[in-house]
């Protein structure tokens, strides 16, 4: 019972000398044109009725300030995402133990079991196939190295580099005059959401490696395009 009789003295008090708005911010400070009139005609409920309503604005004022908070969040998450989605980079060698790979009888896709990053998982060592995750413009880099294995025998590392199943780019390295040689490219490159990207080892070429990494293919996203 005390506690009703304090807020309906509180709820007078505002009634009486009150002059703060609870209409929102930026809006000017009115006071309640009827509140004057109301006390007069029955000043027993009429306190409590005013505070209720100087409640409900403060309750309304609250619910708008919390739905502009959860806009502004909603917005951070989304930059949050944009962000994270745009990651994307990886950097894979042939192997990490002495090993030659030879293709000889048809052309056949090179998978790098060597992990330096894979940053958002866009690579697949099973398949040896990178899946472009976001659309936009790529920098991508592969080095062949083969070993001949004698002086005088024949060296042959010749590579391709294919966008869904295409070529895009090619490596051949012919040359008797030593054992061992390699060569590298570099080439930006755009692609869309879902491209795939892979080497392939040509027919009658191989490629020799060891924990040197000598064989690498490595790709970043330069920015997106969406």
């Amino acid at each position: 019972m005390r506690g009703l009789v304090f807020m309906c003295l509180i709820g007078c008090s505002l009634a009486n000398e009150a002059v703060y708005s609870w209409n929102g911010p930026g809006e000017p400070s009115q006071p309640d044109p009827g509140a004057g009139n109301a006390c007069l005609t029955d000043t027993e409920s009429c306190s409590c009725c005013l505070m209720q309503k100087q409640m409900k604005r403060m309750e309304s004022f609250f619910n708008m300030s919390l739905n502009e908070m959860r806009k502004g969040l909603e917005k951070a998450e989304t930059a949050l995402k944009y962000v994270r989605s745009s990651r994307s980079a990886f950097s894979v060698a042939l192997t990490d133990t002495r090993r030659c790979l030879s293709s000889s009888r048809d052309d056949m896709v090179v998978k790098y079991q060597y992990i330096f990053i894979n940053l958002g998982d866009g690579y697949n060592v099973s398949t040896g196939t990178f899946t472009v995750p976001r659309s936009g413009v790529y920098s991508l880099a592969l080095t062949a190295y083969s070993d001949a294995g004698a002086p005088g025998a024949l060296l042959a590392a010749c590579v391709r580099l294919r966008k869904n199943g295409r070529a895009v780019a090619a490596l051949n390295e012919y040359n008797t005059q030593d054992q061992e040689d390699s060569t590298t490219i570099v080439l930006p490159i755009q692609m869309e959401t879902g491209d795939k990207v892979d080497v392939t080892l040509l027919t009658g070429c191989t490629l020799c490696d060891d924990n040197s990494h000598f064989n690498t293919f490595s790709g970043f996203l330069l920015y997106a395009t969406d």
